[in-house]
């Protein structure tokens, strides 16, 4: 009955349709899009379209397209967290992202707090406390379960001292939602910042930046949204951007960036964000996920996520294996951390049998189903975690090297 129950599920799921779109489905099970979604069929031809334009326009191809293609790409993800055409723009990566809006923040003497929480994600966390070098005091605030980290504690931290506060929307590690209104409506009462870093968010879970009520949304298309790697993206409220004067720009930033003018004089739109020169081929390699992503409705999307985590979550059960992610569908974004003994090495046999997934410690495997993502695989890979247990073949993988996922 279950196996018919699961057959009936996969025959109406209509997102499955888009499977066809990604080549690495045919022989994959792929379970890793919170680290590296899979690459669209269209990718393919995207770069080509770069390397064609190049090979054939030369140094024109900046005014027929080039120029604007860190704006063009920031209105395709304006929509996924309800922002508007010209509030977005891409940057190279999330925490150079970080690092301009904080080079922004003019911190004065009796406001040089920053709060954030111990579960922000690690490279984040370590910009933050490069700024103690500059006598800033950084509030880290900590999780009791290493699951969540409780809202009312990080209110508690926020106060009159307190210029920013940085969260992830979604925590990397247990795939827990914070609630970020609530957090942002303590951080505006104070008269802070709040910056939130959405990268295992936008592309799984709705987002709308002004109903969150925050300063500034930061995300990338690495993982969620299928772009690969070099393109990440930022919204700074319109009002905001124009009091902000980042020390890390560039001559993109420049109102006039070809009068080669000695002294910058900063644009006024989410262009004054920008740095250097843009990063080309990143940008059309991310530009096929988005409108993929756009297509297929993050609302969808959403919905097949909480039935396939939760349907990970029982299978888990059912194992006895311990879960490190919340229950509650609301505090639960795409992925489903199982924290079994020998985790690091049954996540080797995983892949080795291309079962792909990653391994954090203090999290466990996690698990991180798509759109694309058929219930048949969820139930394969829970099936072969017990079987790589129960005949120990994780001890093949004991002096294995850990990959970077």
């Amino acid at each position: 009955m279950e196996s018919a129950d699961r057959a009936d599920r996969e025959s109406t799921d209509a997102l499955l349709e888009f499977r066809g779109e990604f080549p690495i489905l045919e022989r994959t099970n792929y379970l890793i899009s919170n680290s590296l979604g899979a690459v669209p069929r269209a990718t393919c031809d995207s770069l080509k379209e770069y390397d064609d334009t190049w090979a054939t326009r030369g140094v024109r191809a900046w005014e027929e397209g080039w120029w604007t293609l860190a704006s063009d790409l920031g209105d395709l993800a304006a929509p996924m967290i309800g922002a508007r055409p010209g509030e977005v723009v891409f940057q190279p990566n999330v925490t150079t992202a970080h690092a301009i809006v904080l080079s922004a923040l003019d911190l004065p003497a009796r406001r040089r707090r920053i709060v954030t929480d111990a579960m922000h994600f690690p490279s984040i966390l370590y910009l933050l406390d490069q700024q103690r070098r500059d006598g800033v005091e950084v509030v880290v605030v900590p999780s009791d379960d290493g699951i969540r980290v409780e809202t009312q504690r990080i209110a508690e931290a926020i106060d009159e001292q307190t210029s920013a506060v940085f969260i992830s929307h979604v925590l990397f590690k247990s795939a827990y939602v914070h609630e970020v209104a609530s957090i942002a409506a303590r951080a505006r009462a104070v008269g802070a910042l709040i910056v939130v870093d959405g990268y295992q968010a936008v592309g799984t879970i709705p987002v709308d930046v002004r109903r969150l009520s925050v300063d500034v949304y930061i995300g990338g298309c690495l993982k969620w949204l299928c772009g690969g790697p070099g393109a990440a993206f930022l919204w700074v409220e319109p009002e905001l951007i124009r009091q902000l004067e980042p020390r890390i720009t560039g001559w993109v930033s420049h109102r006039t960036p070809f009068a080669s003018d000695d002294r910058l004089s900063r644009r006024d739109d989410a262009w004054r964000m920008l740095v250097g020169t843009p990063s080309i081929p990143a940008l059309h390699a991310a530009r096929p996920g988005l409108q993929l992503i756009l297509k297929v409705g993050i609302d969808a999307i959403r919905a097949k996520s909480l039935r396939q985590t939760g349907r990970l979550l029982e299978l888990a059960d059912r194992a006895g294996y311990r879960c490190t992610t919340p229950r509650d569908p609301d505090e639960r974004g795409g992925t489903v951390a199982i924290d079994i003994e020998k985790g690091c090495e049954v996540s080797r046999c995983l892949k080795a049998l291309d079962i792909l997934c990653d391994y954090r410690p203090g999290a466990g495997i996690r698990l991180s189903p798509h759109f694309y993502t058929s219930d048949r695989e969820l139930d394969e890979s829970v099936t072969a975690i017990g079987e790589i247990l129960s005949t120990r073949t994780w001890q093949a993988f004991t002096t294995v090297r850990s990959t970077v996922t």
